[in-house]
């Protein structure tokens, strides 16, 4: 059974608990860290708990990506661009010590996610109607240097897939999601530039907080595009880590609506990532086959962290079923599906 929180409240009780247990299609909960209890030393808690902002904007030519993360022990900052048309990707990422000069929000309905130093800047604002990424890195890939400047319209009364779910007895996941925000604003890339047409170009944002176990695993899949009769569709998918028996990440997002699923199967060959992907329900509202055209890995080693993550780009073809009862065709949306292992 899956529970809609519909009341707004705090994420955590006095005893570090979560408050609700469920998922929303507004951000209700105030995401009070620091009301955790889960470690004996609190002055330790602070090395546990993780936070992100994970911006993502798919263009006709282009994926591009940029993060601030605080994961307690430190934090990363990392930027990457795939080319559709050659298969170029390139990500460079910056390890800050104890998140040293990382300023994230409390909650994902205020601005002021930034970090800046001697090689990159990014900032993260959010404003009435979109939210806005400025990033510079002159440095990025031998010197071509990477900048761009994006808004991510926000339509009034959209609708966005929030989660908190218990990991274990003490640890938990704040997480939001939005997809299909239409994209303006341009990426210069060594000596190319694009303009984004927010009628072809779609952002989305997975904003996340909470304490993870130390050795994690999940998949995640996620797709925003446009329909042939001009209506935005998104797709959010996730399974592997926590208590999902009262809230899963599944959703259909169509006209900035959420149509929420129950549990998902992804259905891939571990090791053999290029196969074409399934995804299936139990109700069945979904049958997509996911056919990847390039695999992004990437590794983070620093001992007590690691992190190794298979995040494929490819295309969803098949159907899905709104809430409604309608049958949406989905053809060669682009978007990605990933399997991640983390010790963290």
């Amino acid at each position: 059974m899956q529970t809609e929180l519909t009341q707004p409240g705090p994420l955590l009780q006095a005893n570090g608990r979560l408050a609700q247990i469920g998922w929303a299609r507004q951000p209700l909960l105030d995401c009070n860290l620091e009301s955790a209890r889960f470690h004996a030393l609190r002055p330790m808690q602070r090395f546990r708990i993780k936070r992100w902002d994970y911006y993502a904007v798919f263009t006709p030519r282009r994926f591009f990506s940029a993060t601030i993360a605080d994961l307690g022990y430190a934090g990363n900052v990392f930027v990457y661009t795939l080319d559709f048309e050659t298969g170029s990707l390139h990500e460079e990422g910056l390890v800050i010590p104890l998140g040293t000069g990382i300023a994230l929000p409390r909650n994902s309905t205020e601005g002021g996610s930034r970090f800046e130093n001697a090689k990159a800047r990014l900032d993260f604002s959010l404003h009435p109607d979109h939210r806005h990424l400025s990033v510079s890195w002159p440095g990025f890939h031998a010197g071509r240097g990477i900048q761009a400047e994006i808004n991510l319209s926000t339509p009034p009364g959209y609708e966005s897939l929030n989660i908190a779910i218990p990991i274990g007895q003490e640890r938990f996941y704040y997480n939001r999601k939005i997809n299909c925000l239409p994209a303006s604003g341009t990426i210069r890339y060594g000596g190319q530039s694009e303009t984004l047409d927010p009628a072809a170009c779609l952002g989305s944002l997975d904003w996340g907080r909470g304490v993870w176990e130390y050795r994690s695993f999940w998949n995640w899949a996620s797709a925003s595009g446009y329909l042939p009769d001009g209506r935005t569709i998104g797709l959010n998918l996730g399974m592997g880590f926590g208590d999902l028996s009262k809230a899963g990440e599944n959703a259909i997002i169509l006209d900035n609506r959420i149509h929420k699923l129950g549990q998902v199967r992804f259905d891939y060959v571990p090791g053999d990532y290029m196969q074409p992907w399934k995804f299936t329900d139990g109700e069945n509202r979904l049958d997509l086959t996911f056919t990847p055209f390039k695999d992004r890995t990437a590794v983070t080693n620093l001992g007590i962290i690691f992190s190794e993550v298979h995040q494929m780009f490819g295309r969803y073809s098949g159907s899905v079923v709104a809430d409604d009862g309608e049958a949406i065709a989905v053809r060669d949306l682009v978007g990605f599906a990933e399997e991640h292992h983390a010790r963290w």
